[in-house]
């Protein structure tokens, strides 16, 4: 057995908590940790840290931790594990330090608010030789584990295109609490949906079908105005929306076209938050987080288009469900899983702070395409 002492930095907040804390690190905990292919096994201990006490006491009694403090350089210091999950403007000092003492480090993305942090961070990955791993969870999930699938097996033929669609409506604040935080809403401290999601959206166009050329997109404020936790009025200076358009060529070598729409102030009329359509010469297939359903050429339909005439096709009714064939876990927590196993191994884990410094560059192309009014490259990043 070995046992891992992990310090866990923003843990009260809702990312922190919910996913990592009670979805990922105290079930495997509770289920006796990771067990490896030899039989050894990994163990988990989290040290809560956070700036509230006592919120910090309150959760570690609730669930059962032993240890818990607000002095996050003596948590660092005596971790083996570093996870992150603070505010963004505040992660690369954390990560920077953690590594300097030769933690390995898991943290929430994005990794640093600007392009020039992030790769810095980068750069002292590749110094210190630690294991880092960044949160990409929605490349575990079931929706896209299969949609994956579909890719590997060939099944949409030559791919053309990806459409997709996330976000739902949070609300103001005045009369409903709002969803989100209220420092998501400025930009001043490091709000905006932009620099929120565009990072999710290069690992998961890179983990689907290959690396973005191009970026062009448009962000927006909708709600101009929000009302913070305590139901004070704020302007809100960050992007509540984004659209973009992605060029993006798969390792075969062809080309594709992605659109991605992102929105806090749009109300939902499809199946799941989120959800990618792919399309390809051979079938096409729709994936949620959980699910995924493809049409294959040969049962593909032949719509007619009659404007005078209602619609009469059941067309969801025509696609099939695509089986998991797999007891596929919580997201977060097989992450969680793998990375433990490559910080015990003493290898690299397949996500990492360079990973992340693509994320955060197509965030930043992505704010500066919206201003200029203009598509831009993404140059590749050389440490």
């Amino acid at each position: 057995m070995t046992t891992l002492r992990i310090a866990m930095n923003g843990v009260t907040g809702r990312m922190g908590y919910r996913q990592h804390l009670v979805r990922s690190i105290l079930p495997i905990r509770d289920q006796g940790g990771v067990t490896l292919p030899d039989g050894s096994r990994i163990q988990v201990e989290p040290v809560l840290v956070g700036r509230n006490a006592d919120k910090l006491k309150e959760l570690a009694a609730l669930h059962d931790v032993k240890h818990w403090t607000t002095d996050v350089d003596a948590a660092i210091a005596d971790a083996d594990i570093v996870f992150d999950a603070a505010m963004t403007n505040l992660r690369p000092a954390t990560l920077a330090k953690a590594m300097r003492q030769g933690k390995h480090v898991y943290t929430e993305k994005p990794t640093a608010e600007t392009l020039t942090e992030a790769i810095e961070l980068a750069r002292l990955q590749a110094e210190t030789g630690v294991t880092v791993g960044v949160v990409h969870d929605k490349l575990y999930l079931p929706g896209l584990v299969k949609l994956r699938r579909l890719v590997d097996e060939g099944f949409f033929g030559r791919i053309l295109s990806l459409r997709g669609e996330f976000g739902y409506w949070v609300f103001e604040g005045d009369s409903q609490p709002a969803q989100r935080p209220s420092w998501n809403y400025r930009t001043e401290d490091g709000g905006g949906i932009t620099t929120d999601m565009f990072c999710h959206w290069n690992y998961v166009l890179e983990g689907i079908l290959g690396q973005v050329k191009t970026v062009t997109a448009k962000t927006v404020t909708h709600i101009p105005a929000r009302w913070d936790e305590s139901g004070k009025e704020y302007a809100a200076t960050a992007d509540d929306a984004a659209y973009g358009i992605f060029d993006l060529t798969t390792p075969g070598g062809d080309d594709v076209v992605a659109q991605i729409n992102s929105s806090w102030a749009v109300r939902v009329f499809r199946d799941e938050l989120v959800e990618f359509q792919v399309d390809g010469t051979h079938g096409s297939a729709v994936a949620g987080l959980r699910e995924c359903r493809a049409q294959h050429r040969s049962h593909t339909p032949k719509p007619v288009w009659n404007p005078d005439l209602p619609v009469t096709e059941p067309f969801r009714d025509q696609w099939l469900d695509v089986p998991a064939n797999a007891d596929l876990d919580n997201g977060f927590k097989l992450q969680w899983e793998e990375f433990l196993t490559d910080v015990v191994a003493g290898r690299p884990h397949r996500y990492d702070l360079l990973s992340a410094a693509r994320g955060v560059q197509l965030a930043e192309l992505g704010m500066r395409s919206s201003a200029e009014g203009r598509r831009l490259d993404v140059p590749e990043i050389v440490l």
